[in-house]
C-alpha cells in the first residue's frame, strides 16, 4: 500500500481539511437538498450518466435521442467499480462505472453519482470515500452493491481501509482512499472529485469489465 497523504486531524471549531478546496463545502448540495434525497430510493449503480436518468416517454424523439445517447456511451468499456464510505459507523456501497482519475498532482480521481443516490447523501455527510476497482471473478459482488436493500453488507467480508475506515474487499485489482476535495453539479448527476490519502494494488490481475450492458473480462 501506497501513503499519498494524511487523515487531517480535527480539534475544536471544524478546519478545512488539507488538500481540500478552500470552497468544497460551498460546492456541496444543502441538507435540504440531501434530505430530499434520501426518500425510498435504494437502488445505488451507476453504469454511465444517462443510464438510469428518467426519459418524458411521450416523446419519441426524446426518447429516440436518450437511447441513441446510452447506446454509444456504452460501447465505451469501464472497468468496474464499488465506491464505498460509512455513515454512523456503518457502511454504505454503489457500484460505480463513471470513475476517472483526474491529476497527479494534487492525486485527485472522480466518480459521478446519480441525484437519486441512497448511498451519496451518505458519503457526502461523511467527506470520505474509497473506489474498489472490481476484479473479472467479482461481478456477484458487484450485483449485491447495485441491489436494494439496506443490508448489502450483511454476507460481504470487508476491512476498514487504512486511512478512512471505509470497506475495502479483499481480493481487487486495486483501490483508492479518499477524502472529498469538491462536489460539481452536472444535469442529473454529481461530479464527485476526491484527494487521493491512500492506493494499493491488492493482486488480482484481471478486472471486471463493463461493455454494452453486459460484465465483460479480459480472457
Amino acid at each position: 500500500m501506497t501513503s499519498v497523504g494524511a487523515m487531517p486531524h480535527h480539534s475544536g471549531t471544524p478546519e478545512i481539511p488539507d488538500g481540500m478546496s478552500h470552497d468544497a463545502r460551498e460546492t456541496w448540495p444543502s441538507p435540504e437538498l440531501i434530505s430530499s434525497w434520501l426518500g425510498d430510493v435504494d437502488f445505488d449503480v451507476e453504469w454511465r450518466p444517462g443510464e438510469g436518468s428518467g426519459v418524458h416517454a411521450d416523446d419519441p424523439e426524446a426518447v429516440a435521442a436518450a437511447r441513441r445517447f446510452r447506446d454509444v456511451l456504452g460501447s465505451f468499456a469501464s472497468g468496474v467499480t464499488v465506491v464505498t464510505s460509512t455513515s454512523n459507523g456503518e457502511p454504505v456501497g454503489m457500484t460505480c462505472q463513471s470513475f476517472s482519475s483526474v491529476s497527479l498532482d494534487p492525486p485527485l480521481v472522480l466518480f459521478i453519482p446519480a441525484k437519486t443516490s441512497r448511498a451519496w447523501p451518505l458519503m457526502q455527510r461523511s467527506g470520505k470515500f474509497c473506489v474498489n476497482f472490481l476484479a473479472a471473478d467479482q461481478a456477484d459482488l458487484s450485483n449485491t452493491m447495485a441491489s436494494r436493500g439496506t443490508d448489502k453488507f450483511a454476507d460481504i467480508t470487508w476491512a476498514p481501509s487504512a486511512a478512512t475506515g471505509s470497506p475495502l474487499f479483499a481480493d481487487t485489482v486495486g483501490y483508492v482512499d479518499c477524502q472529498i476535495h469538491a462536489v460539481h453539479e452536472a444535469g442529473d448527476h454529481y461530479v464527485v472529485i476526491g484527494r487521493v490519502l491512500e492506493l494499493g494494488l491488492q493482486g488480482a490481475e484481471s478486472p471486471l469489465l463493463f461493455f454494452q450492458g453486459q460484465y465483460r473480462t479480459t480472457h
